[in-house]
């Protein structure tokens, strides 16, 4: 049985309860970021061309179907987490650079595990979807 009532301090107001259903717990935070599909294809497109930065515009094309608040949203959430750099060249307009950090291309690694598991295992999910169960 998990131990519900244990605490780790953390740095910051709040403490890792030990418990990722407990809405308090700063995992669980962390999780559903970093859960975000498109947290994992941003961390894909940084990586790919890691160590060189990428712009806006850039990753925006890279990653069909994101609007542009969603980029700015995930960019802003990331970097705040220090899983990326944000660079800024005096220009009109302003052009915006991004890279991953060490610890950003940390978790290219796990997030590419998941897609992998994600393509192998799509037609058995695809088939479950549909009613045909193996």
């Amino acid at each position: 049985m998990v131990d519900q009532e244990r605490t780790f301090p953390v740095r910051g107001e709040h403490a890792v309860t030990g418990d990722v259903f407990n809405p308090a717990c700063p995992t669980r935070d962390l999780l559903d970021r970093i859960g975000d599909k498109w947290t994992s294809m941003l961390v894909k497109v940084l990586a790919e061309a890691h160590p060189q930065e990428r712009g806006f515009a850039v990753l925006r094309r890279a990653m069909p179907g994101i609007s542009h608040k969603m980029l700015s949203q995930t960019l802003r959430n990331l970097a705040q987490d220090g899983l990326l750099t944000r660079r800024v060249e005096p220009a009109t307009p302003p052009r915006t650079y991004y890279a991953l950090t060490p610890l950003g291309l940390s978790l290219d690694a796990p997030l590419a595990a998941v897609r992998a598991w994600a393509e192998a295992n799509m037609p058995a999910i695809r088939d479950n979807r549909a009613g045909r169960h193996r």
